[in-house]
């Protein structure tokens, strides 16, 4: 497995990132995640879906002092999780575990964390890709979304952050897996260019409160040249939150 691993770094070369050289590979997603969660010293987050591990090290490099658990259902995905939070050294707050989500291991008690964060698979019809790594990454399994958020919320304290980074043309169904379950809805796009439809978008919704939701005025991603704005290059390499 080793010789089909290349090491990459993100937010600026603060986390090493060791990752499939074909299948799937961790872009930015993970990073505008991890920036969104406005989690605080002493707390603990779920990274549900973790695969790699991108995500938690990137809030873990941010973040000096929560505690974050990532779970996953690809054991080779959480194998290479294990050994990039020991390649950047996050073991004593940094911890992986195999299990389904719809059904986690008796460990990730309900009602057990301050924030939730994830990027679930993103397509829930069509063919999927000939590699497995990223056929599980983007598409859908047993777990639909509406029971993939159900069951992050299941494991969120009330009153607690669920942030989840999505396609912008499932916004909708995203949206209708809150509903009733989660208010205070902030949607953020991530326009690719000032100029151009929003691919993604962040959602964040705190569990269990009521409230109108927000469409906020979302991010710009590249200038004209394709360069990042610096918005952006705050988050991408300087290791920036994202204020909801």
């Amino acid at each position: 497995m080793a010789e089909a691993l290349s090491e990459d770094r993100l937010v600026g070369g603060r986390v090493r990132l060791l990752q499939p050289t074909a299948g799937y590979r961790a872009a930015i997603d993970p990073v505008f995640l991890a920036a969104a969660v406005p989690a605080e010293t002493g707390e603990t987050v779920l990274d549900a879906g973790c695969g790699a591990g991108a995500a938690s090290l990137c809030l873990a490099a941010r973040i000096a002092d929560c505690r974050i658990l990532g779970i996953d259902l690809d054991g080779e995905a959480c194998d290479l999780a294990r050994r990039n939070v020991a390649l950047n050294g996050f073991e004593d707050r940094v911890e992986v575990v195999q299990g389904n989500l719809g059904a986690p291991p008796p460990r990730l008690a309900p009602a057990s964390f301050d924030h939730v964060m994830t990027n679930p698979p993103h397509l829930a019809h069509g063919t999927p890709p000939a590699d497995r790594g990223r056929a599980a990454a983007h598409m859908e399994g047993a777990l639909g979304l509406e029971a993939w958020m159900r069951a992050c919320l299941a494991l969120l304290k009330p009153k607690g952050n669920l942030v989840a980074i999505h396609r912008a043309d499932r916004l909708d169904a995203l949206l209708a897996a809150l509903r009733e379950r989660a208010g205070g809805i902030a949607v953020l796009p991530l326009w690719p260019m000032a100029d151009r439809p929003a691919k993604r978008v962040l959602v964040c919704a705190r569990k269990g409160i009521s409230g109108p939701t927000a469409l906020l005025p979302g991010l710009v991603l590249h200038e004209p040249d394709g360069r990042y704005t610096e918005a952006a290059e705050g988050i991408l390499r300087g290791g920036e939150g994202l204020d909801f």
